[in-house]
């Protein structure tokens, strides 16, 4: 494994001034001529490698169908929804939402969510980041998002789906087996609603170009499973918390730092790490703060242990909006002021730990002794946004069809895998037999022709200025020798829209190309495909302090939704009167 040492850049997030220039590590660079078996087979272990391989076809034989999907049911207003919705899935919604499930008394339900989402999201970015799977091929698909940091994960499997079907699935139980038989109709609607909210997130992948069948599929059928396994063994589990010795939150804490430790190391800058370390640093909060709250004599033990008490009926209206405004004020406060002390205080320790040997380093972080300090970071936490990035979040939401539509590859995943399906059709087209290819065998091909397949030109590399005012697509529309959805096969690698002639060839006798030429195309094709790797964004730097700075600071916010804010309220007089 390597350390991406990004220090001297001054994009956002960097600070050239905070890096040792006496330490300064190479940053490997990313090779567009490397081809992507080889950076994969050497990135990964032999076994991660060839399941990677097993799994990547089927990646690519449902890109056309999905793109045909996308094509036919796309409209401004379901560009809108679906884009809008997908907010609906992300950690941020359930980040604050969950505490709120706990000041209003339902501490069952939030512990139950706080077990399904954190393991959603631990074990998909388990997976992701063990496989590397790519996600499907832009173009010829759009990728409809609000997010821009989405696009820089793998794609299999979803977790958007996996938190979707998870909370419908638990949810829908919930009211099945309720013992309340006075509201049917209610209940009724609120399963319907909950079956749609899972339907439309899981469907919206696919709409956005996020994710493919193979993603929502298996992330979906993991969500059910972690909602089955909560639904079966969650009231024990909290049991053994909250009723059992201080061993018993240790253990637990203890196991999540093993898995922590254990997330598989992936091939490219993805930021799933960073999503499990924030939710693994939730779970270990919520249940060493469970443990303790249940012992005081501010919780109540019905339903569960450690209930947080609370009675609309007695506490009105105002101070219950009162508690979650000043709870979820206290918890962004607690965020902004841990995060830079920490940043300040472990930089120290760690470069003794790593004098030492005793660190831990991880790929893509700088080690502590690579860097002086700590920048200010933006844009480094996916789960909880500070707060200056608020007022910007909710004008978002405030008008969904502020979205982004990009076409083409977005992150260093993307574009390996773009290279990877070119140099496999090329491989295809060499091995294949010569009346297997495009053109009429035995006659002769015009010098001054471009090689086209079925009205889309593969071999030609026009220079980009050339095809800037070029609509995606336009070179790739069906012709009489090929359907809808081999024209978005042909599409699949290319990076970015190529021309082709107005008129499509009337047969295939009129499909040539310039063989004297090829070595010139290769070298073109080998400059546009380092452009192409050029033109990604660029990580920001990771430095190896915020592992650990994640853990405490989400730590603290799930001591604080289960156990500290609890107490607060009652002291202030926003609580029960306990």
């Amino acid at each position: 494994m390597f350390t991406r040492n990004d220090g001297t850049d001054k994009s956002e997030g960097g600070n050239g001034s905070s890096v040792l220039p006496t330490t300064t590590v190479k940053e490997p660079r990313l090779d567009a001529g490397m081809r992507d078996h080889d950076h994969y087979a050497y990135r990964l272990p032999k076994w991660r490698n060839t399941l990677r391989q097993r799994l990547i076809p089927i990646v690519r034989l449902e890109t056309p169908y999905l793109a045909l999907l996308q094509d036919t049911l796309r409209s401004p207003a379901l560009d809108s929804y679906f884009a809008f919705t997908a907010n609906l899935g992300t950690h941020t919604f359930f980040m604050i939402m969950l505490p709120i499930l706990f000041w209003c008394g339902y501490t069952s339900i939030g512990r139950a969510m706080v077990h399904v989402l954190a393991s959603g999201v631990i074990w998909s970015g388990f997976i992701k980041d063990m496989l590397c799977l790519p996600r499907p091929l832009s173009p010829p698909l759009h990728r409809i998002t609000m997010s821009g940091s989405t696009a820089l994960e793998y794609g299999f499997p979803s977790t958007h789906s996996t938190n979707a079907v998870s909370v419908a699935v638990y949810a829908i139980q919930m009211l099945r087996t309720t013992t309340e038989t006075h509201r049917p109709t209610v209940h009724l609607a609120l399963q319907i609603l909950f079956y749609f909210y899972a339907v439309s997130i899981v469907f919206g992948r696919l709409y956005c170009g996020m994710h493919g069948f193979f993603d929502v599929v298996v992330g979906s059928i993991l969500g059910a499973g972690l909602s089955a396994i909560q639904i079966i063994y969650g009231n024990a589990l909290d049991a053994w918390i909250c009723q059992g010795s201080y061993m018993n939150p240790l253990v637990a804490t203890l196991i999540i730092l093993v898995l922590v430790r254990i997330h598989p190391e992936p091939a490219d800058d993805c930021p799933c790490f960073d999503d499990s370390v924030a939710f693994a640093g939730v779970i270990i909060g919520c249940q060493i703060g469970a443990w303790h709250y249940a012992g005081t004599g501010f919780a109540w033990d019905y339903p569960i242990p450690s209930t947080v008490p609370f009675d609309l009926k007695r506490i009105g209206w105002l101070k219950a909006c009162l508690r979650i405004c000043m709870g979820v004020g206290i918890i962004f406060a607690w965020r902004g002021i841990m995060k830079p002390a920490l940043f300040k205080i472990l930089p120290p320790i760690f470069r003794v730990l790593e004098h030492a040997r005793l660190d831990l380093p991880r790929a893509f972080f700088l080690t502590a002794s690579q860097y002086k300090s700590v920048p200010k970071l933006r844009g480094d936490d996916n789960v909880i946004p500070s707060a200056s990035d608020i007022p910007r979040l909710l004008t978002n939401l405030s008008h969904p069809r502020k979205r982004s539509v990009s076409v083409g590859p977005q992150s260093a995943a993307d574009a390996y895998e773009t290279l990877a399906y070119r140099n496999k059709r090329r491989r295809e087209s060499i091995s294949a037999p010569e009346a297997e290819r495009p053109g009429t065998p035995g006659k002769p091909k015009s010098p001054d022709s471009k090689e086209v397949h079925f009205g889309y030109s593969t071999n030609s590399r026009f220079p980009s200025s050339a095809r800037e005012n070029v609509p995606l697509g336009v070179d790739l529309l069906p012709t009489p020798i090929s359907s809808r959805v081999h024209s978005y096969e042909q599409m699949m690698g290319t990076g970015e829209p190529v021309a082709r002639p107005v008129t499509p060839p009337e047969s295939d006798a009129n499909i040539t190309s310039d063989l004297d030429r090829k070595t010139d195309i290769r070298g073109d094709e080998e400059k546009e495909d380092r452009e192409m790797f050029m033109r990604l964004e660029r990580p920001r730097v990771r430095y190896d302090v915020e592992v650990i700075t994640k853990l405490i600071v989400y730590s603290g916010i799930g001591w604080l939704a289960v156990e500290g804010n609890p107490i607060l309220f009652e002291l202030c007089g926003l609580g029960m009167g306990i």
